[in-house]
């Protein structure tokens, strides 16, 4: 089969690599659309340690079974699936409870680390174990699907803070989760949703996408902004979604006293925290991490017409450009947000 495949940082090359071996608990699909995540982006130069080549990246991603492991069962070949971007174990503690992106024996697709490398979806085929596995439905297009993935990460965010109708909610970064963060909150019926960014481009995205108000936090004040749209009192909830110190502060600051902060972002591994602020006004911090069986939710979201993808999708590419799409991507190029990538 042909895959791009990092052979080194910074190179990407469409190759012809060995079919993956299948195994009894395991399918084979046909790979029909790819999305580049922002991770991929960053593993593309090394900077995060978690894509060591040689490594074919790519997992938010969909496809049709071609072939079904001996143990499987549920699944048949033809089936039009997309999957869970963590390999999670199904038997630790974690696992048991329900958490499964904290499990103890987690992997994640098209990542090559340390602790094991795990090739993903940028490629004809994949293998994928049959666990975590789920149905696309009617209606829902193969890039639509590769794209629950970054929806998921979004929906689990606002369950770990239970906003309700009343809730005025910040969100800081619009880029794509963001963005979606914005929608699911629109979703629930959140009455106001402040979206905080540096980019006119994507604060324009947000409005048109949900939020009531949006705030370009390089030509004002965003938090006294933010106190001015409630009432002096703050916001009763807030997501971070960028991952640094200073839209970390933004999201602290602009809340009411007892209110609720998400962390979705982790760009940096680590920022300056205002202690003495969250503790003496009593925040509530959860730290959000991929997601945990949101998939059917989200599908059922975009099938409905409540999530769009479609917004948030620059192009759709073959495969075989997809080193050209990384370099632009890389480069930042203005406007450019997801791109799907099609073997």
């Amino acid at each position: 089969m042909h895959a791009l495949v990092l052979t080194a940082y910074g190179k990407l090359e469409y190759i012809e690599v060995p079919d993956p071996a299948i195994g009894p608990g395991d399918v084979r699909l046909d790979v029909k659309a790819c999305g580049i995540c922002g991770s991929d982006v960053h593993g593309f130069d090394g900077s995060t340690g978690r894509r060591q080549p040689p490594v074919i990246m790519g997992h938010e991603a969909s496809g049709v079974i071609t072939e079904v492991g001996t143990d499987v069962t549920g699944w048949r070949v033809g089936d039009r699936v997309t999957f869970d971007s963590t390999v999670y174990c199904g038997e630790c503690a974690y696992c048991r409870r329900g958490q499964v992106n904290l499990c103890d024996n987690r992997k994640v697709l098209g990542v090559s680390c340390d602790d094991y490398r795990r090739n993903g979806a940028f490629a004809e085929q994949v293998v994928i174990p049959h666990h975590i596995l789920y149905h696309i439905p009617d209606g829902v297009s193969f890039e639509q699907a590769a794209m629950v993935e970054p929806v998921s990460i979004a929906l689990h965010a606002v369950k770990r803070i239970l906003p309700d109708h009343s809730c005025a909610a910040v969100v800081v970064g619009t880029g794509l989760i963001g963005l979606f963060v914005v929608q699911v909150l629109r979703s629930l019926g959140c009455r106001s949703i402040i979206g905080v960014d540096i980019q006119d481009d994507r604060l324009a995205l947000a409005r048109k996408l949900g939020a009531t108000h949006v705030v370009n936090a390089a030509k004002k004040d965003e938090v006294a902004a933010i106190m001015s749209l409630t009432s002096g009192k703050g916001a009763d909830l807030a997501f971070e979604v960028v991952g640094n110190t200073a839209p970390l502060q933004t999201a602290l600051n602009c809340v009411r006293k007892g209110g609720r902060v998400a962390l979705v972002g982790n760009v940096a591994p680590s920022v300056e925290f205002p202690l003495q602020a969250a503790v003496t006004r009593e925040l509530v911090l959860h730290g959000s991490c991929a997601s945990a069986g949101e998939y059917p939710q989200c599908m059922e979201l975009i099938a409905a017409g409540k999530i769009s993808t479609d917004a948030l999708m620059s192009a759709v590419a073959p495969l075989s450009e997809g080193a050209a799409w990384f370099e632009r991507l890389y480069g930042k190029e203005p406007g450019l947000m997801k791109v799907v990538l099609r073997p």
